[in-house]
């Protein structure tokens, strides 16, 4: 029990802390729970006026920094703006802040949604606020705090240059409060912010406030990855689950191979509902499993049904249909089939569900709230939901440790596995998170244990200049001035660093090749002249090596392009091994041929002239039925049999033909040079050699280091300068007569259109590629600038006919001549369009049921979280369009059209997704 005298000291010293900290003293009662060290440090820091760059785990509450900002824009009657990366934060954001600061005092950007934009607070995602700095908007008088969430952000390839954008534009007299994921440069970054910021101060923890447990799960059985704490700080992986997982594999090793030669063992995981009941009997539900595929996450909803699994009660049961009923009110009934809302309803009352983004946003929110409120015990995630929603587990699993990265499958990274297991462990609820990590013959629990205890999650910047971007940076501070803001950027900030390492490192390898060439020293002459002539041999035999690879390819693409329908071949190797029938010649792709062809085992796909080691010879010819769908599986069976019935020779042809190296005269006569060389005849000879070599390669790898420097000082600025001439020769910028450039008409529609491809865009609107075109057309030729599919289809996209057809190809007419210009300048920025978004957008705006307009997507049935994600980003294009100072009273009224037509039934009730 605490003496009178020493509660007296502890009411001083608690007025002496208000004294200094009133604005935090008032924060603090709003709080559920009392604050961490590294909160309490950082909004000190804010209410002492310095900017702060906090990172920590997820789920450690770093957003309590931001939300103390705000408390100090409303308390000075300043204005503080709260920007995140993706929409559905925003609007989660927006609904907290609303309930801690009451409606009128805060408001929501989105682009979909304005709502009480003029309050002193506004959420808004990162985009917006950068728009606002170009457009030089009113709303920023009175600016004092910027809340950048998740502002590790700036690593995305595509959308990271918008942060730093923000960071460089702001007015000085902003504070910036940066909230990141633990990263593992954090020093290096807050540095960067010192110098375009002013005074930073970094807070950086590691504690996470709920502990994180991690197992294994080897086949049915659970083990700790660690025996205990000093076990997991050494590393040293749970003997028992060694020993364990050795017999496992040895069990594996002992099946017998599938079918044919090289289809891999037979084991398969345990099954998905057995995992989430015997999570169930460890009590450690509710539970996200991450699954790396929403084929995935949808299958493994069903088999769930159809295990029987049910995590709910009645009374739970009951609350659940509430909810989505009351969430599913405005749903169109006609489309509740299309959707599959019977389905993941049924789902959603036995308690599981799926969370990924081809699913519908009203059907995600649907799924987060519930999964909040405790009322879904197990959702099956794909990573998109690691991205900062607020849906805190008990227990983490995933289902492998390997990714498709959208161009090969990958190993997880640690800050990959960090950032997914961030989400187990709910504060004030667990007591520690789990973990769990499905063991395979591939996973070796030691990998494992690696990932779990590496918390390398280095932040490198995507920042590069886009022609939208050099427009605004030379109409609002001069193309001097905007050099110079581009050398400032991060991106410059690391590259320049690294260069002083990179120059350090050419010092080192040049003393060490003075030592090497003393080592190669020949009495017989000069050693260094013999090894020069070697090294030529060695690159002539390999120049003619490729001269002649280049001839083999050639021919075999002379092959490919001769083929028609119904010609049958040999594929030699690979998965695709054996007879395949052609379907479609594939002539009309761009570059090589790609013909679609039929193989013996059913498969239907694209080959190009890398499957075929030598000219491809046509063994025979099989009809192929007139309309064939290669989709249809019947189709696919029938053909197939005809296929595997037809009695032909299997060639696969020779590799190559006879080299060139024999009948070369450069080579014979460097041959000869070598010969008569007086070190030729050192007995010594490959000993020096070997010394040569050595200088040889790092040589060539610090001539690779000089180059680096050369590459990296100024790198920006250069680009900058490139994409600069870019615009002038378009007619976007001219000279101002002052030996500066200035912005025109057209660099001013330019400045508006913030789309990937905006050169592109704003090259239709200047040519009329648009003009005259009704609503549902427009919105369909617009699509092709927006969209990008996630996979290659396999068919030719075919088009509607009449203005849309007319308008893509003046719009691939015109990318053309954009990718040229870019190839003088040595730039490629422009990307090429994608037809395969014409279809369900045109059908859409023309009316059409949402069954419909799903099932024409050339890959089949769309899923209706992709068609609202794309239709929206076609509606903010649209939208651009009207504000587009160069666009013709005509098409500015037809976008208008065109976005009242697109803004119906599931895109109406998606706004706040």
């Amino acid at each position: 029990m605490t003496s009178p005298a020493e509660r007296y000291a502890a009411a001083r010293q608690r007025a002496a802390y208000d004294a200094a900290f009133p604005a935090l003293a008032d924060f603090l009662p709003t709080r559920e729970f009392d604050l961490d060290d590294f909160q309490r440090e950082a909004c000190e820091a804010l209410e002492g006026g310095s900017g702060v760059l906090v990172c920590a785990p997820t789920g450690a509450g770093k957003t309590v920094v931001g939300e103390f900002a705000v408390h100090l824009a409303l308390r000075q009657r300043r204005k503080c703006f709260y920007t995140t990366p993706i929409k559905a934060l925003s609007n989660q954001k927006y609904h907290d802040l609303v309930a801690q600061c009451g409606p009128t005092n805060v408001g929501l950007l989105t682009g979909d949604n304005a709502v009480n934009g003029d309050a002193p607070v506004v959420v808004m995602t990162t985009e917006v606020l950068r728009n606002m700095l170009y457009a030089g908007s009113p709303a920023l008088e009175g600016l004092s705090y910027v809340v950048m969430d998740e502002v590790h952000y700036l690593a995305d390839r595509l959308r990271g240059a918008v942060w730093e954008e923000v960071i460089i534009h702001l007015p000085p007299s902003v504070t910036v409060v940066s909230l990141s994921a633990t990263v593992s440069n954090a020093e290096e970054f807050a540095d960067w912010l010192v110098t375009v910021r002013g005074e930073t101060k970094v807070i950086v923890s590691e504690h996470r406030p709920v502990p994180l447990w991690p197992h294994m799960l080897v086949n049915r059985r659970m083990f700790d990855l660690f025996h205990d704490a000093d076990a997991a700080r050494s590393h040293e992986v749970h003997p028992e689950l060694l020993r364990y997982s050795r017999e496992a594999l040895r069990r594996v090793d002992a099946l017998p191979a599938r079918g044919r030669p090289g289809r891999g063992r037979r084991w398969q995981p345990p099954p998905r509902p057995e995992v989430v009941d015997r999570l169930d009997r460890a009590d450690l539900l509710p539970a996200i499993v991450f699954i790396f595929s929403r084929a995935g996450c949808d299958a493994a909803v069903q088999q769930c049904l159809a295990a029987g699994l049910r995590l709910t009660t009645p009374d739970e049961r009951a609350e659940i249909r509430e909810i989505v009923e009351r969430r599913g009110r405005d749903i169109p009934h006609e489309d509740l089939a299309a959707l599959g809302y019977w389905e993941w309803r049924d789902g959603l009352e036995r308690g599981v569900a799926a969370h990924h983004a081809g699913m519908l946003p009203a059907f995600k929110e649907t799924v987060e709230e519930l999964f909040v409120r405790g009322l879904v015990k197990a959702v099956f995630a794909t990573e998109t939901l690691a991205l900062g929603i607020n849906m805190p587990a008990r227990c983490v699993v995933l289902e492998r440790l390997v990714k498709f990265n959208g161009e090969a499958h990958v190993d997880l990274t640690p800050g990959e596995y960090t950032q997914l297991t961030g989400r187990a462990g709910r504060r004030g609820i667990d007591v520690e998170g789990h973990a769990v990590v499905l063991w395979s013959p591939e996973v070796d629990p030691r990998h494992v244990a690696g990932l779990a205890s590496t918390r390398t999650y280095p932040l490198r910047s995507s920042f590069r200049p886009s022609y939208n971007m050099a427009v605004n940076l030379v109409g609002s501070v001069g193309a001097a001035t905007a050099r110079e803001l581009l050398e400032s950027s991060f991106a410059q900030f690391q590259a320049d660093r690294s260069v002083v390492g990179l120059a350090r490192q050419v010092q080192q390898n040049q003393a060490a090749m003075d030592a090497y060439h003393a080592e190669a020293d020949c009495h017989h002459g000069d050693f260094a002249g013999y090894f020069a002539i070697r090294v030529a041999i060695a690159d002539r035999e390999r120049e003619l090596a490729r001269a002649s690879q280049e001839q083999r390819r050639a021919a075999a693409v002379d092959a490919l392009r001769a083929l028609r329908p119904g010609d049958v071949v040999m594929v030699p190797a690979g998965r695709r091994a054996g007879l395949a029938v052609v379907l479609d010649p594939g002539t009309a792709h761009l570059g090589d041929p790609r013909p679609m062809v039929l193989t013996e085992d059913r498969w239907a796909g694209r080959l190009s002239s890398a499957d075929f080691v030598s000219p491809v010879a046509v063994l025979d010819r099989l009809p192929v039925p007139r309309n064939f769908q290669a989709r249809s599986p019947a189709a696919r069976r029938d053909l197939a049999a005809a296929l595997r019935r037809l009695d032909v020779p299997r060639r696969t042809g020779r590799r190559g033909g006879r080299s060139r190296a024999g009948d070369d005269e450069v080579l014979a006569g460097l041959r000869g040079q070598l010969r008569r060389h007086p070190c030729h005849a050192c007995a010594d000879r490959e000993e020096h050699a070997r010394w040569a070599e050595r200088r040889h390669r790092l040589d060539r790898d610090t001539q690779s280091l000089r180059d680096k420097v050369a590459h990296r000082t100024n790198s920006l600025a250069r680009t900058f300068d490139r994409v600069c001439a870019v615009l002038a020769e378009r007619g976007y910028l001219a000279p101002d007569g002052d030996g500066g450039q200035a912005v025109t008409d057209a660099g001013r529609m330019l400045s508006r259109i913030w789309t990937e491809t905006d050169l592109l865009a704003a090259e239709c609107v200047r040519a009329g590629v648009w003009d005259g075109l009704p609503p549902a057309d427009l919105a369909a030729a617009v699509s092709i600038l927006v969209y990008e599919a996630r996979r290659e289809s396999e068919d030719r996209v075919s088009l509607p006919r009449g203005a849309v057809a007319d308008a893509v190809e003046a719009t691939l007419r015109l990318w053309g001549e954009v990718r040229a210009l870019e190839g003088r300048h040595g730039l490629e920025l422009t990307r090429e369009p994608d037809l395969g978004f014409v279809w369900p957008v045109y059908r859409w705006a023309r009316g059409e049921p949402l069954a419909k307009v799903l099932a024409s997507h050339p890959d089949g049935d769309m899923p209706a979280g992709d068609f609202v994600r794309w239709t929206r980003q076609v509606l903010d294009l649209l939208g651009q369009v009207t504000e587009a100072a160069g666009a013709s009273p005509g098409l500015r009224a037809a976008a208008r059209e065109a976005m009242g037509a697109v803004r119906r039934g599931v895109l109406a009730y998606s706004a706040m997704g």
